[in-house]
């Protein structure tokens, strides 16, 4: 094959817009603990002109949005060598990133509307990936490995799962899916190019009260797999790529102690994750570490450390043909034939109730819990007085769920939720990578994984290693099983097509895979397109306007000075005169805001030796009063660092008026005293 791996900053906007994936309007941004990246992968034919894209975001999910605008872009770029049937775009799912890049309804409420900046960053550095990529095509081989992850997740909703047939249990070892997939890319010279690992885990070891924005988890698992391979190289920059993309993710948690009550400590592994006092809002999942932020690098470690093994072990290489197969489907219409005699329908979308409860890694607001199949007539008035009554055929079809928002009838000022969804799946020989929309559970997930397998087998192309790449192309929320469904608890609530979501996708893939096994991808009809709605600025966010610094100072000034000496396993810290980070990521697409730089005795300069992107320094911003603000930088001293002579520094823009008119943003620095590391 032709390879081509890149990586490119999609950060964004890191204060005052809301993270996304919690849906808690209080979690909003406020500062860096490491930067978001796109990573691109390109495998073409070395004659032909068939080739596949696969880009795994550190976001919480692809929305339409965010892939209609990357689609249009490629096409004004490439002309039709990047499409909707040959380009994935997967979200890893973390739940510390900006929001505000949805153009259906329901995804303002929670993040003030359509956030331009966070749009363009995340659009940007996707389509700047797939250009590094593009541009560093070389011949090269793949190998594919897999192996299995211990310690590093649990099932968040194990009487769901119970809910499955014991038959279908009993067939595997665990209620999650323990297994990595990883696939290896390596030039035709033997250099080392980059890794796609996909393995099913929630990265939320960051709780929502984490107001930094960070790739959790499976962000840190690249970090430390790109830092081992780019030698002597800063975070963020270097030849080698590895992503960790999301899988069947949909009930699986990285807080792997499991829920206990928050004010009284003892467990509330119960079906309605509920606590005697204060009830489900107190139910909390415990990570292995002593706080959130140990608890992301254990997990993270775990997993870079079986995809390091697999790495090196990995022998089985692919080969074969490149297809892809891609429709767009209208997911509130389809017609599921079960078996000869029985037809079923998927509904218009719709949450239930227990969507609102939350789960036990981000509990909800009020006083819902899991799964309530019973509404509950003070909300349901609200909801009607608001919204308006689902009608009785929405009802009928989402049965036993009681629906609290309505949002497949919902359409002021746009619709609420999409009903057209890409379905597609791309293959690399003998490696089947199927991009879903949303979050499969387990069972889901090694249902479909296995109807696609079979569809392979049947149609004289037996072998394929077909993996899941989560939230892909469209945001639909959860995929849980038919029998999941019943039980209502958070996954299911959030199955927004009705009981019969996971037969439908099941069908849909089905027919991909036999058009990808006997050669007629042309044939697929493409479906009916998604709309692109005229939303360009509609949010609440607060507006950036004039800066001030106190009195007697100016911008970057330190306002609370380093100790002179620390040693490794010590913060070393620094307050200075700040401005809105806002101002910086609208004026430059990869605004470094830190620096860790070491004395050089033999050059008499500093050299930088941390910058941002680095998992050991924190960036924080509060903001005060009268347009004042303050920047704190932490450094976290690893083990293992170097004695001698540092300094932080940071780098900021602040607003100024020009003109009656005109405001501009006026870059500016500031930097600690220097200050010791002595040895340990």
């Amino acid at each position: 094959y032709l390879v081509g791996v890149g990586r490119a900053d999609c950060t964004g906007p890191v204060a005052q817009v809301p993270l996304m994936g919690y849906a808690n309007p209080d979690q909003v941004g406020g500062g860096l603990l490491s930067r978001l990246y796109s990573r691109a992968f390109i495998v073409a034919e070395p004659q032909g002109s068939r080739r596949v894209v696969f880009v795994s975001a550190d976001i919480g999910m692809v929305s339409q949005r965010v892939r209609l605008e990357v689609l249009k872009q490629l096409r004004s770029k490439y002309g039709d060598l990047y499409r909707q049937d040959n380009v994935i775009l997967s979200g890893t799912h973390t739940h510390s990133g900006p929001g505000g890049y949805f153009q259906y309804t329901l995804f303002w409420i929670t993040s003030k509307g359509l956030v331009q900046p966070a749009l363009q960053s995340i659009v940007n550095g996707i389509v700047k990936s797939i250009d590094i990529a593009h541009e560093n095509m070389k011949k090269g081989r793949l190998f594919i490995n897999r192996g299995t992850v211990e310690n590093s997740q649990i099932n968040r909703s194990p009487f769901s799962y119970l809910a499955n047939p014991e038959s279908e249990r009993s067939r595997y070892s665990s209620n999650t899916d323990k297994e990595m997939v990883l696939l290896k890319m390596v030039g035709e010279d033997g250099h080392e190019l980059g890794l796609i690992s996909w393995f099913a885990v929630h990265p939320v070891s960051m709780n929502n009260s984490n107001h930094l924005v960070n790739s959790d988890n499976v962000g840190y698992a690249s970090y430390l797999f790109e830092q081992e391979k780019n030698k002597g190289m800063l975070p963020g920059e270097g030849s080698f790529v590895a992503a960790f993309a999301s899988s069947n993710l949909g009930d699986v948690s990285p807080n792997t102690r499991g829920p206990f009550c928050a004010n009284t400590g003892e467990s509330c592994d119960n079906p309605q994750s509920t606590c005697p006092i204060g009830g489900a809002a107190m139910c909390m999942a415990k990570g292995p570490g002593k706080d959130m932020f140990e608890s992301t690098r254990i997990i993270g470690q775990n997993i870079y450390l079986k995809a390091k093994e697999l790495y090196e072990k990995a022998s089985q290489e692919v080969t074969g043909p490149l297809s892809s197969a891609h429709q767009w489907v209208n997911m509130s219409n389809v017609s599921v034939e079960l078996n000869a005699t029985h037809t079923v329908q998927t509904c218009k979308p719709a949450l239930g109730h227990s969507f609102a409860a939350g789960t036990i890694d981000g509990v909800g607001a009020f006083n819902f819990t899991q799964g309530s199949v019973e509404g509950d007539p003070f909300w349901d008035q609200i909801r009607d007085q608001l919204l308006g009554e689902p009608s009785n055929e929405t009802k009928a079809c989402h049965k036993p769920k009681p629906i609290l928002f309505n949002t497949g009838e919902m359409t002021w000022p746009h619709p609420w939720h999409p009903d057209i969804v890409d379905v597609q799946i791309a293959a690399i020989g003998s490696l089947a990578i199927l991009a879903v929309p949303g979050e499969f559970t387990t069972m889901s997930g090694r249902r479909l994984r296995e109807a696609v397998q079979r569809e392979f087998d049947s149609h004289g192309t037996p072998g394929m290693n077909v993996v899941i790449a989560g939230l892909c192309n469209v945001y639909t929320h959860y995929i849980s099983t038919y029998e999941e469904y019943q039980l209502q608890r958070y996954e299911a609530a959030s199955t927004i097509y009705g009981p019969h979501t996971l037969s439908a996708y099941i069908q849909l893939y089905r027919g991909l895979a036999k058009a990808i096994a006997l050669n007629g991808t042309q044939e697929l009809s493409p479906g009916p397109e998604p709309p692109f709605f005229n939303v360009t600025n509609l949010t609440l966010l607060p507006s950036l306007s004039t800066e001030n610094a106190p009195a007697g100072k100016t911008f970057g000034d330190v306002l609370e000075e380093v100790r002179q000496q620390y040693r490794e396993g010590e913060v070393a810290e620094v307050t200075f005169v700040g401005a809105n980070p806002r101002n910086s990521a609208e004026n430059a697409t990869e605004h470094n805001f830190l620096t860790v730089e070491r004395y050089s005795n033999i050059s008499s300069s500093w050299r930088v030796v941390l910058n941002d992107a680095s998992w050991d320094t924190r960036f924080y911003w509060s903001k005060g009063s009268r347009g004042q603000s303050n920047v704190t930088i932490e450094w976290h001293i690893p083990a293992g660092t170097e004695p001698g002579v540092y300094r932080l520094r940071y780098f900021g823009h602040y607003k100024k008026r020009a003109t009656l008119l005109r405001v501009i943003s006026v870059p500016f620095e500031g930097s600690s005293s220097a200050f010791q590391v002595t040895a340990p």
